[in-house]
């Protein structure tokens, strides 16, 4: 039977094998044919990630294999972040993943992906110093560790990720280099509502009020982009005006704000490279983060 494909979904294929243990996974990935492209994700599916699976069906074609890991990872929270009320709605993860062409669904269990005692893990030592890194110490070793092991584990071809992580892409594209991984790192562009809010699994902490609000992040970064165009080339500038458009959103709490490297992730002080705006911002229970990138 053949497949059709619309709109981004995918029709007719058989059904998602659900994989809940590294054994199970094992087997399947002994005889699932090339190429293996995973969507590594923590669940609370939404259009974003339905994105990323439908690029995976296209980057597998109809022969390769599509694997999607739901993986709640607690090593990448904080003590006093959200790890145990983060939504796990499986049976609607399991619906995103079947409409939109994955092939296997790995929903392990945290005793499944970390021995008790686990003393081992893996951290990029540079990137990862700033922004999110310094904002949530310790989140980027959960990061590359978790990955590390769906790397080894999946064996994938290629592994996509949402380029709104933008500094999640390059440290585990700096992790994939060092530590010499065959898996080629993919980045698809950030999914957005109408209103230019970036889509998160954390959205849905918002209420009704901060969610009316929320837009204006980007906004922010619009009108930072603006003055970039118009010739400004002090990033402390830029900085300024964007804080200062923060602080005109209601109920907004400020993370941080920063014009960074696109490279290296170090701040800059002027706008003659390659850097971008990046900015976190607490509303309510959630945290937003959201970016914009220039090539003077």
């Amino acid at each position: 039977m053949k497949t059709a494909e619309k709109s981004g979904t995918v029709s007719r294929r058989p059904p998602v094998r659900l994989l809940s243990s590294l054994a199970s996974l094992a087997r399947f990935r002994r005889t699932a044919p090339s190429p293996v492209v995973l969507v590594p994700t923590m669940g609370a599916l939404h259009r974003g990630h339905a994105a990323l699976i439908a690029d995976a069906r296209k980057r597998a074609g109809r022969n390769g294999t599509v694997v999607v890991s739901i993986f709640v990872n607690p090593t990448q929270f904080g003590p006093d972040e959200d790890f145990e009320a983060y939504p796990r709605p499986v049976a609607h993860d399991r619906k995103i993943c079947a409409d939109h062409g994955a092939d296997a669904i790995f929903l392990p269990s945290v005793a499944e992906m970390y021995p008790v005692e686990a003393s081992v893990f893996v951290e990029e030592g540079s990137l990862s110093r700033f922004l999110c890194g310094s904002a949530r110490p310790g989140h980027f070793r959960g990061v590359c560790t978790v990955c590390t092991k769906l790397f080894h584990l999946v064996d994938p071809d290629v592994a996509i990720f949402g380029e709104k992580d933008f500094q999640q892409l390059a440290i585990l594209r700096r992790m994939v280099r060092d530590l010499n991984f065959r898996v080629k790192i993919v980045e698809h562009p950030t999914v957005r509502e109408s209103d230019g809010l970036a889509l998160s699994s954390r959205n849905q902490y918002l209420t009704p009020e901060e969610r009316a609000v929320a837009p204006r992040i980007q906004a922010a970064l619009q009108d930072c982009g603006k003055r970039v165009e118009t010739g400004e080339r002090s990033a402390a500038k830029v900085v300024v005006a964007l804080r200062r458009s923060i602080d005109r959103i209601p109920g907004a709490r400020l993370d941080y704000a920063e014009v960074v490297d696109t490279e290296t992730l170090a701040p800059v002080r002027r706008l003659d490279h390659p850097f971008t705006v990046a900015v976190s911002v607490f509303l309510g229970k959630a945290r937003l983060i959201d970016h914009l990138s220039f090539k003077p």
